[in-house]
Formats: structure tokens, sequence, C-alpha cells
């Protein structure tokens, strides 16, 4: 049994669970969609079988909070300069080797023993508003294993006026956007690859399950960025990378920001070397050869790529040193120089003037 301390036990949403006849439970959360037997976990570690009822382990139960810049997550064309309130629980339906928060997002399926806190959907609205942030980010492991305690959280902040972010995996089944989409206003997907091997051997995943829900949250007017971590070795050849900014382009749109996060070795992964800046260098100029307006590099500062123009006239929208952040926008959110609005979230009155990085952990 997974030893991690554990919140009142949540009945699964019946449109997510289907019973069988033996007692066992088809999950319908996430794209394993596991057959989870009598007294037994689904891949994720946090949903149990009790008696031909599947119920959630997790609600409720936070291992990790934190103010964060919304840089971090990281969303750019959602209220730059902003802060959100960032919750997690444990468990992940991934078992990525280079998982940089592998403890809580791995902790149940390996039988660590975690500390939590209780904290109701009601707590965590109001400590958002209490520390003035502007949207709550469902963070740090993959949502999806939180996805009641998620739901109720972001239905009670939608009212409240703060926004609800999610900083995912993409392997949401489409009954899980469907109930998302009403309250979710934005979403960072990783997108870890685009070769299916990869999902299978490094994260225990597939593809087409995350293309298929990225295509899902765009159709249900969800805001979408896309993150990709280059590792050596593994997704940085050119031809997985022409593919992959190819159908961001011809599926999303040439304006749908694309993060290429640089690779540093962690979990089970410490054998391969950090990518190099050359190795970022030509990910980005792949992007924008396939069309991306909006392609940032992140955890290599000394590139400063991180910073947004006009998809028109190319004008400098959006500084951002660190999490240091100055905006140019038009209180419209618009180009100053030729009137084109940047394509985002929460980009009306942003915030104009440098602020300074949080301590957060």
């Amino acid at each position: 049994m997974p030893a991690v301390v554990r919140s009142e036990a949540q009945s699964v949403p019946t449109v997510l669970a289907t019973s069988m006849p033996d007692g066992s439970v088809r999950c319908g959360v996430c794209a394993h969609r596991c057959l989870v037997r009598p007294g037994r976990f689904g891949i994720c570690g946090v949903r149990e079988n009790r008696d031909g009822r599947l119920v959630s382990l997790a609600y409720g139960a936070v291992v990790a909070s934190c103010l964060d810049p919304i840089e971090k997550k990281p969303l750019f064309h959602v209220a730059p300069g902003s802060t959100v309130y960032s919750i997690a629980t444990a468990g992940c339906p991934f078992h990525c080797t280079f998982c940089q928060n592998w403890e809580i997002a791995q902790g149940p399926r390996l039988g660590l023993e975690l500390a939590t806190r209780q904290l109701s959907p009601e707590g965590v609205v109001a400590e958002a508003a209490m520390l003035g942030a502007e949207s709550i980010a469902y963070t740090y492991v993959e949502p999806t294993v939180f996805l009641e305690y998620a739901l109720d959280t972001a239905r009670l902040a939608r009212r409240a006026g703060i926004r609800n972010l999610f900083v995912t995996d993409g392997y949401e089944t489409p009954e899980a956007v469907e109930l998302l989409a009403p309250v979710l206003d934005a979403a960072n997907v990783d997108l870890k690859a685009f070769d299916d091997a990869f999902y299978r051997k490094v994260c225990g995943a597939r593809l087409a399950p995350v293309l298929d829900a990225i295509v899902a949250m765009r159709k249900a007017g969800i805001w979408l960025e896309l993150t990709t971590l280059v590792i050596p070795g593994h997704n940085d050849d050119d031809g997985q990378l022409r593919a992959l900014t190819g159908w961001i382009v011809e599926t999303l749109g040439p304006e749908t920001p694309w993060h290429v996060s640089r690779f540093f070795p962690n979990h089970r992964m410490l054998d391969v070397p950090s990518t190099p800046v050359a190795t970022l260098r030509r990910a980005a100029d792949t992007g924008r050869a396939a069309g991306l307006a909006h392609v940032y590099v992140g955890n290599a500062p000394e590139l400063g790529l991180e910073d947004t123009s006009c998809a028109g006239c190319g004008r400098l929208l959006v500084e951002r040193r660190g999490y240091r952040v100055r905006s140019h926008l038009t209180p419209a959110g618009t180009c100053a120089g030729c009137g084109r609005r940047l394509a985002g979230v929460g980009l009306a009155h942003p915030v104009g003037s440098a602020r300074r990085a949080l301590p957060c952990g």
C-alpha cells in the first residue's frame, strides 16, 4: 500500500469511474484508464478501489504550496508580472526518469512517507486571496491526480475572481477536459517529446493521448502554452524538433507560445549532461523556422531569450530578467507600435514596472 499521509477518501465522479461486474473499476481520469481491482491502486498511487468504489486519497492532502511568479510556471502570456498561489498533492500517472519533483510525484508509488497538511478548497482560495495572488496554479505534480480537489477549488476561485491554471503532462481524458473547461483559464502542457518510444521508455506513458488532450483543451477555449525539456541524446534531434514545432503551428497556430527548457541531471537520469547552450539555440531556431512567433528558452538566462515581441511588427512588448518583469503593452493589452493584440489571457492593464523575484521554492 502506498505510504502517503492521506485525507478522507473522496468518491471519484461517476462520469470518470465505470464499475465492472467483478468489482473492478475502470478509471477515466487520465489516459491510462486503469482497471483498478478491489483493494488495489491505480498507476498514480492515489486512487483506490474500495469495495467496488473508486476513491481519491489525495483530496485536500497538500504536500506543497507556495506563492510563485507566474513566469515560473512558465506562463508568459497570462497576466505578466502577476503572482500565483501554487498547490500540489502527491501522485502522478507518469514515472519520468528525469522528474525534478519525483519525491512527491512518485512518492505514493515508491512507498515514501510524505508530510501533508489538510487544506479545504475554501482554505486554498482564502490563502490565495490573502497573499494577493491573481491565480491559483495546480502544479508541481500532474494535477489530474487530484482532479476532484482541483475542480472544487477552481469553482470557488472562479466565483472569487481568481484565475485557475494547470501545469500538466497533458494526460487528461476527454471526460476530464470537459469537466475542467468551465473553470480552467490556462494551462502549460509539457510536450516532452514528439516520439512515442520516448514517452513509453522514459515516462511510462504514450504520446497520442497527450496530443489529443492538447487539442481538446484548445477546442474548449483554454489558453495553452507548451514546454519541452530538451534532453541531450533523447529528444534533441533536428527531425523530432521540426516535427514537434511543425505540429504546434499546424494544429494550434503560430502564436502558441513554446518554451524550450534546459535539462539538468536529476532523479534517475544523473548520467546525462546538462543541455548545451548551442542545442537550446538550435531548438529555438527550429521553432522560429517552423513559424512560431513566441519561442522562449528557460533555465538559460545567459541567452536572454525570454522577452516577448509583437507577432506583427516585432516591437518589444514584455521584458524579463529572471522573474523581474516590465511590460510595454498598452492598457488594452496591445502593441503600442502597430496595435496588434498580444495573444493570451489577462493582458489588459498589465504590470508596468519591474517587481522583485519572490523567494519561492
